[in-house]
């Protein structure tokens, strides 16, 4: 399965929007996942210049076959964003149609931020697989940093979105955002998850774009607190 298994880390403003100021800021990542012997793969997060990453699946011989989103931020899936319009999934339907997996808790605000219908939007729970030719990739759901933000689990690399970066952990002072739920998270949901798997996370917000769970569990700062209260007093304001 290694032969046909396709992956791409792609940064924004340097493989994609390269003359987008606010990508080139925001240092967002599109992942492609899929199936090089059916030329299919899914889009994690695609945002700021769809055209752009459509362009490089299609230079590999790949076609767009479906979107996975992480979370409802513009940044990762469209919408308006400071004043600005971003490009995401809406205008990714325009060219390809194609659904979107959404987890089901985070679909009425994925809904509400890209302005797609609400029947566009294919609704999962945690431990749902979605495939793509061969692969299968497990979906999370990692509540904390948006109600329905999910990882994607595949070939022994887990796609976080903002939920865990190599240095850090996704904000939890949004609105919907809880840190509860995110220790929960990091600590029991992503439990799962084992140390020689690779974390690829949303944003490139450290010199490295990626690294194995065990090294940062053993560096990250969220994982430095021994209990729950210690966590909430560190992290929880």
């Amino acid at each position: 399965m290694s032969d046909r298994f396709y992956f791409r880390q792609l940064l924004s403003g340097r493989d994609f929007a390269v003359d987008d100021q606010m990508a080139v800021q925001m240092v967002n990542f599109v992942y492609a996942i899929g199936d090089r012997e059916t030329g299919e793969a899914l889009l994690v997060d695609p945002a700021y210049d769809v055209s752009g990453i459509v362009d490089v699946l299609e230079a590999d011989g790949m076609r767009c076959a479906g979107v996975l989103a992480t979370h409802y931020h513009p940044d990762h899936v469209g919408g308006e964003m400071m004043g600005m319009k971003l490009e995401g999934v809406a205008e990714l339907l325009e060219r390809v149609e194609v659904p979107v997996h959404v987890q089901a808790d985070e679909a009425e605000f994925v809904h509400k931020v890209t302005g797609l219908s609400e029947g566009a939007l294919v609704r999962h729970r945690s431990g749902d697989k979605v495939s793509v030719g061969a692969i299968d990739i497990e979906l999370i759901h990692t509540p904390g940093h948006t109600p329905g933000s999910q990882c994607f689990f595949v070939d022994g690399r887990l796609v976080a979105g903002d939920t865990l970066f190599l240095d850090g952990c996704g904000r939890t002072d949004f609105p919907g955002s809880s840190p509860e739920e995110m220790y929960e998270s990091l600590t029991q949901r992503l439990a799962k998850v084992p140390d020689d798997a690779v974390l690829y996370p949303g944003h490139r917000y450290s010199m490295a774009s990626s690294a194995t769970m065990g090294i940062t569990r053993e560096q990250n700062i969220v994982f430095r607190p021994q209990t729950r209260e210690q966590w909430l007093a560190v992290f929880g304001s």
